[in-house]
């Protein structure tokens, strides 16, 4: 058994630990506070395909599905959300935008997608196309951060 008195450095690491813990712990219930019309959502992509893509959230925005699927029409901009989101999304270039990458893992910053849900530096219209309402920015936000993790398949 080791004295922590004896070794600073782990005592100081232990306390480390243990003052991250709580930051990620605080920051997660923060994130519930912020998602407005879609209190449910997480930094998860089901999360997201269920709470944004195929729901209808709190301030009447519509599911992104209601354009983005290919049921009764061609899906809008040649993306359908409805069958395989993680397919249709990640490492997936832009129809729009020549060079543009729709989700790149771990830099929402260059991700076309959050570009075109924040009206940012885009071909054709800010999205979603039937807004405003458009997304909240706790909503963007949360898409930042599943793309921030590394965008993964759940």
């Amino acid at each position: 058994m080791t004295d922590l008195r004896v070794d600073p450095f782990r005592r100081v690491a232990a306390g480390l630990l243990i003052v991250s813990s709580l930051a990620v712990a605080s920051c997660d219930e923060r994130l519930s506070d912020i998602t407005g019309p879609s209190p449910n959502l997480q930094p998860t992509l089901s999360s997201i395909s269920t709470e944004i893509f195929e729901t209808t959230d709190l301030a009447g925005r519509t599911s992104c599905v209601t354009c983005h699927t290919n049921v009764g029409h061609p899906p809008a901009g040649n993306l359908n959300l409805a069958g395989d989101p993680y397919a249709a999304l990640v490492d997936v270039p832009s129809a729009q935008r020549p060079g543009a990458v729709l989700v790149i893992p771990g830099d929402p910053e260059s991700s076309y997608l959050v570009r075109k849900l924040e009206g940012r530096d885009i071909n054709g219209l800010r999205m979603p196309r039937n807004g405003p309402p458009y997304l909240t920015d706790g909503q963007i936000t949360v898409i930042r951060r599943w793309i921030e993790i590394g965008a993964p398949r759940d």
